[in-house]
């Protein structure tokens, strides 16, 4: 059975943690806890009951409480499975960063790592040019050089 387990927003990692620990310390019937990129305020806990995912969170700091539906794998598939798309963005695009701290600026991609889902930009407005490492998801191309022969 999936659980969804809300928590205190950007608290994910530590909750998910705890519940680690308690679940090996108790051998209680938890099979995984999940905090998906872009599921704030939430985790997402496998166990095989109702009475085992509940003692998992019981009394846990920044643990709010469990949702009382269940849901099924298919419903949360797309944020737990990476899915394989072709990479879009290339060399000496200008791209807007919409996640992290420097959301809404504009940059100028230098480098793409497609194994590690990396974009590396030099940001546009900058005195001094320094290259950030971003997330793929974390940039939008907005346009494109028209170089390609």
């Amino acid at each position: 059975m999936i659980f969804i387990i809300k928590v205190t927003t950007n608290k994910e990692e530590r909750v998910a943690e705890l519940i680690a620990d308690r679940v090996r310390k108790k051998g209680l019937n938890v099979y995984s806890v999940a905090s998906p990129h872009g599921l704030r305020g939430y985790l997402i806990l496998e166990a095989e009951d109702r009475e085992s995912a509940e003692e998992a969170v019981f009394n846990l700091p920044y643990v709010k409480s469990i949702l009382s539906k269940t849901i099924n794998y298919t419903d949360i598939k797309s944020m737990l499975e990476p899915s394989m798309e072709n990479v879009v963005i290339k060399n000496d695009d200008i791209v807007e960063i919409i996640g992290s701290t420097l959301k809404g600026e504009k940059a100028k991609v230098l480098r793409v790592d497609k194994q590690k889902g990396e974009v590396v930009v030099s940001l546009l407005g900058s005195v001094i040019q320094l290259p950030v490492t971003l997330k793929l998801d974390n940039v939008k191309v907005i346009r494109r050089e028209e170089n390609e022969d």
